[in-house]
C-alpha cells in the first residue's frame, strides 16, 4: 500500500525507551561527563548486570526543527509570563538489556484498543519501577516512557448506527456547522490544520482532492483511524461521501513514528516549526502514566509532551488534545512529584494552553460516555459515538469505505477542531485576524451546550457555532463603541488617548436636533470643541455619540453617564451617577455616527467643583453587546477603558479668561489607585501661546512622594505649604514620579496666565496634566482656553 507509506518503513520494535529530564545541576554533570546518565541508570538499578543504557538528546540535533531556538525566543517575547521549556535538558534513554515492550508494538496495526484492554496495555514492571527510582534522584526532574500505543478510539462493533453527520446540526444536537457555512470563512478557508497520529489513507476518494500532505514521520499504522479523523474535518464538498465540518481548510498530517523511533514531543515540535499563529494542531494520541504505568491518559501527562504543547500555545498555535479513553477522573490524578497537575482548583495545576476534549453520547441531552476521561481540565465535549465519516481497510487500503459508527474521544476531538477552524475562518474574514489559543478556548466554551448532568459528567460544554457567531467574540453581532479619540476605529485595545473622548458632549442648553448638529453629515463629526463651560447649579444637557462596527444593528441601546471632580485619574470609587439615556432607534452598522437623545443633568445635581473642571465616563450597552463589569482592581481598571470600546472617558473644561492678563487658578486632583499603593508618573503637556506662564502648585507631601526637584521655593496658601513647579506652556514637562497612597486624592492647582494680546485674539488653546502607570497613560485632565465675552 505505497500510498500510505510515502517514506521508508518504520523502524522495527526494539528495547524500551524513556524520556529523562535532568535538573540544571544534573544537566551540567552530563555535559561534563557523557556517561553520567548511564551511571544514574545503573545506580537506580543497583548495578543490575546486563543493562546497557544508550543516551541521546530527546530532540536530536540532526532532526531538531530548524528554527526551534528562534521560535522559543519568539514565544518568550510574546508571552513573557510563560515558563517556556528548555529541551536541551531532555534525553532519550534506550534501555538495552531490559525486557522489550514488543508485545504492545507487535499488536496488529488494525487493532483499535478499548479501555477494557487496559490490563494488557501497561508498561512492563521493570520499566515502571525504574521510572519511579529515577524520579527519586536529586538530579532528575522528570521521567516517563517513550512507548507507542493505539490512538484514542473505541471499538465500534457494539455501537448503534445514527443519522449521518448529525454532529453538523443545530444545538443542542450538534455544533451547528451548517449555520457557520453561511458566513465568509465558516467553511475553514484560510485556516491550517495539522493532525498528529500514526497513519492515514490520504488517497481516500473523499479526501484526495483536499490535497492533504505529510509533514514528516512514517505513515505507519492505524490508517483507518487517521482516515476517519480527517474525514470529520476535511471531506471534500462534492457529489460523493459526506462533507467535512471545514471542507475549505488546509489539512496536513504528521506522524509520531520518527526516524529515531516513536517520539511524541519531537513530533509536536516539528509540527510547531511548520505552523504559524492561528493554526490548529490536533493531538490524536494517548500516553502511559509514569506513576501506574497504565495507558489511556492524555499526552500531556508526560512532561516532555507538556513542554512541547506549552511552546506551541505560546506561539499562538491552538492545540486540541483528546482527553482519552481510560474513564479516569483527571482531577484525582497525582504525578510522581505528588502534584494534582490536571485539577484546576489546586495550586498544582499546570496550564499548557491546550483545549482538552471529552466524549459524549450522540443523542441530546448529551451524557458523558463511560470511557471518557473527565474532570475540571476537560474544556469541551462532542459526539463520541455514531460519527459518520470516511474509513479504510488497514490491510488493503480501500479508498471508498465509510462508517457511521466512528467513536471515542478520537471522534470527538476532530469535531472540536472543526468548530475551532470555523471560528478562526470567520474571524479572519470578518475581523482580519485570528484568535490566540486561550481566546479561542474561551470562545468555544462560552454559551455552549451543557452536558446532561454537568456536575457529574465534568466534560465541559459542546461549542455552539451559532451562539459564537451571533455573540460578541466574532462581532457579527452589534459592536457598539464610543470613540476615545478622533480616529479611534473601535478596535481594542485602544492605541491612543483614553481620556479625551470627542463623543461625550456637555451643553448649557438643550439642542433641538442633536443628530443634525453633532451626528453623521453634520460637519462636526470630528470636532472636539462641541462642549461648553459647565456652570454649577444650572441645568445642563449631555449627548453621547456612538458608532457600530458590528454585523447587525444595535437594538435597545442605552448609555449610562457618570461624573467626577476634575482629577488626573478617575477610578470608579470617585464616580457619581448622572443617569441613563435610551436611544429610540437602532444604531446602524457601517460606523454611522449616531447621537443619543438629551440626558438631563439637573442643576441641583451639578456641584460647584471649582474652575478646575469635571470628568465624565460613558458606558454603552445593547442586547447583544452588553456593558462590561465594573473593575475591582486597578490593573483591571487600566484595561477597562482601553479594552472595552463601549466605555469612554472625558476629562475637561472650557475656561474663558475673565480678566486681561490675569492668572487663572484651576483645581486638579492627583489620585492614587483604589486597591493598593502604586507608582505613578505625572507630566504636563501644553499648547498655549508664546509668552504664557504655567505652574503647578503641589502639596509638600505629594511633591516629596513624586521626587519633585525645582528651583522654586515653597509657598504658603490657605491650605498650607505647597511646592511651585514651573511647566512648559507649549511643550512637555515632567513633574515627577513616585508611589501614591491607596485611595488618596491630593488637591493641586494649575495656575495659567496667557498674555493680554493673545487673549484678545480668536483661537483656542489647551493644557493637560497626564498621569501614567507602568509606562501607560491612565489618566488625563484637559483644559481648553478661549477668548472670553468681556475681551
Amino acid at each position: 500500500m505505497a500510498s500510505q507509506h510515502p517514506l521508508a518503513g518504520a523502524p522495527p520494535a526494539g528495547p524500551p525507551k524513556i524520556a529523562l529530564k535532568l535538573t540544571p545541576a544534573g544537566h551540567k554533570k552530563q555535559q561534563e561527563d557523557p556517561n553520567f546518565i548511564a551511571e544514574l541508570i545503573n545506580t537506580a538499578e543497583n548495578g543490575r548486570s546486563g543493562l546497557v543504557p544508550s543516551v541521546n538528546p530527546l530532540i536530536p540535533e540532526d532532526h531538531r526543527p530548524a528554527r526551534l531556538s528562534q521560535r522559543i525566543a519568539a514565544a518568550a517575547a510574546s508571552d513573557p509570563l510563560a515558563d517556556l521549556p528548555n529541551f536541551d535538558v531532555w534525553y532519550e534513554v534506550v534501555l538495552e538489556g531490559q525486557a522489550s515492550l514488543s508485545s504492545i508494538e507487535s499488536e496488529s496495526a488494525t487493532t483499535t484498543e478499548t479501555p477494557a484492554d487496559a490490563g494488557k496495555l501497561s508498561l512492563p514492571k521493570e520499566t515502571l519501577e525504574l521510572i519511579h527510582r529515577l524520579h527519586r534522584l536529586d538530579e532528575v526532574e522528570s521521567v516517563h516512557a517513550l512507548q507507542p500505543g493505539p490512538p484514542p478510539a473505541v471499538n465500534p462493533s457494539d455501537d448503534p448506527r445514527s443519522v449521518n453527520q448529525g454532529y453538523l446540526d443545530a444545538a443542542p444536537a450538534g455544533i451547528n456547522a451548517r449555520y457557520a457555512w453561511g458566513f465568509p470563512g465558516g467553511d475553514g478557508v484560510s485556516v491550517n490544520i495539522v493532525d498528529m497520529e500514526q497513519g492515514w489513507n490520504l488517497n481516500h476518494e473523499d479526501l484526495q482532492a483536499a490535497g492533504i500532505t505529510l509533514i514528516s514521520g512514517y505513515n505507519a499504522a492505524y490508517y483507518s483511524h487517521g482516515t476517519a479523523v480527517l474525514g470529520e474535518m476535511l471531506q471534500v464538498d462534492n457529489t460523493i461521501g459526506g462533507v467535512g465540518i471545514v471542507p475549505k481548510a488546509k489539512g496536513r498530517v504528521i506522524s509520531q513514528h520518527r526516524p529515531t523511533g516513536y517520539n511524541t514531543a519531537a513530533t509536536i515540535l516539528d509540527a510547531v516549526n511548520n505552523m504559524a499563529f492561528g493554526d490548529i494542531l490536533l493531538l490524536e494520541a494517548q500516553e502511559f502514566d509514569p506513576v501506574g504505568g497504565q495507558y489511556y491518559w492524555p499526552v500531556s501527562v508526560a512532561d516532555a509532551n507538556f513542554d512541547a504543547i506549552r511552546l506551541a500555545s505560546a506561539l499562538g498555535i491552538t492545540v486540541v488534545e483528546a482527553a482519552c479513553n481510560g474513564g479516569y477522573d483527571l482531577d484525582a490524578y497525582v504525578n510522581l512529584s505528588g502534584k494534582y497537575i490536571f485539577n484546576r482548583s489546586t495550586p498544582d495545576y499546570k496550564e499548557s494552553g491546550a483545549t482538552m476534549v471529552g466524549a459524549s453520547s450522540s443523542a441530546a441531552p448529551h451524557y458523558r460516555l463511560w470511557y471518557s476521561n473527565h474532570g475540571s481540565r476537560v474544556d469541551v465535549y462532542a459526539w463520541g459515538e455514531n460519527i459518520d465519516t470516511t474509513f479504510t481497510d488497514d490491510n488493503t487500503g480501500t479508498e471508498n469505505y465509510y462508517t457511521d459508527f466512528f467513536s471515542g474521544t478520537s471522534g470527538a476531538s476532530p469535531i472540536i477542531v472543526g468548530a475551532a477552524a470555523a471560528v478562526q475562518g470567520i474571524a479572519n474574514a470578518s475581523l482580519g485576524y485570528k484568535f490566540s489559543p486561550l481566546q479561542l478556548r474561551q470562545i468555544l466554551t462560552t454559551n455552549g451546550t451543557p452536558s446532561s448532568t454537568p456536575s457529574t459528567d465534568r466534560i465541559g460544554v459542546m461549542p455552539n457555532l451559532r451562539a459564537i457567531i451571533d455573540g460578541r467574540f466574532i462581532n457579527l453581532a452589534p459592536d457598539l463603541y464610543i470613540r476615545d479619540y478622533i480616529g479611534d476605529n473601535g478596535r481594542v485595545p485602544s492605541s491612543g488617548t483614553v481620556s479625551n473622548s470627542p463623543d461625550i458632549i456637555v451643553r448649557q442648553t438643550p439642542v433641538s436636533n442633536p443628530q443634525a448638529l453633532f451626528g453623521q453629515g453634520s460637519g462636526n463629526e470630528n470636532s472636539t470643541s462641541l462642549s461648553q463651560t459647565i456652570l454649577a447649579g444650572r441645568d445642563h444637557s449631555i449627548y453621547i455619540r456612538l458608532l457600530n462596527r458590528g454585523g447587525s444593528p444595535a437594538q435597545n441601546t442605552k448609555v449610562t453617564v457618570y461624573y467626577a471632580p476634575a482629577a488626573t485619574l478617575i477610578t470608579p470609587n470617585l464616580w457619581t451617577l448622572i443617569g441613563t439615556v435610551t436611544l429610540p432607534r437602532a444604531v446602524p452598522t457601517g460606523r454611522v455616527l449616531t447621537v443619543s437623545p438629551r440626558l438631563a443633568w439637573p442643576g441641583s445635581k451639578v456641584p460647584a467643583v471649582g474652575p478646575g473642571g469635571y470628568s465624565f465616563v460613558a458606558i454603552a450597552t445593547t442586547d447583544k453587546d452588553p456593558a462590561p463589569v465594573l473593575p475591582t482592581t486597578f490593573p483591571a481598571f487600566v484595561e477597562f477603558v482601553s479594552r472595552n470600546n463601549n466605555v469612554a472617558w472625558k476629562a475637561f473644561n472650557v475656561v474663558a479668561p475673565h480678566a486681561v492678563g490675569a492668572s487663572i487658578r484651576l483645581q486638579v486632583g492627583v489620585a492614587g489607585a483604589f486597591d493598593a499603593p502604586r507608582k505613578f508618573s505625572l507630566r504636563g503637556v501644553g499648547s498655549l501661546p508664546m509668552g504664557s506662564e504655567v505652574r503647578l502648585e503641589v502639596p509638600v507631601d505629594l511633591a516629596r512622594r513624586l521626587g519633585v526637584v525645582t528651583p522654586w521655593a515653597e509657598a504658603e496658601d490657605e491650605k498650607g505649604k505647597v511646592v511651585l513647579v514651573p511647566l512648559h506652556p507649549f511643550g512637555r514637562g515632567e513633574i515627577g514620579e513616585g508611589i501614591l497612597p491607596v485611595g488618596s486624592v491630593s488637591q493641586c492647582e494649575l495656575v495659567v496666565k496667557v498674555p493680554e494680546e493673545e487673549i484678545k485674539r480668536e483661537g483656542q488653546w489647551e493644557y493637560e496634566i497626564v498621569q501614567a502607570w507602568d509606562g501607560v497613560d491612565v489618566g488625563r485632565l484637559t483644559w481648553k482656553f478661549e477668548r472670553g465675552d468681556d475681551n
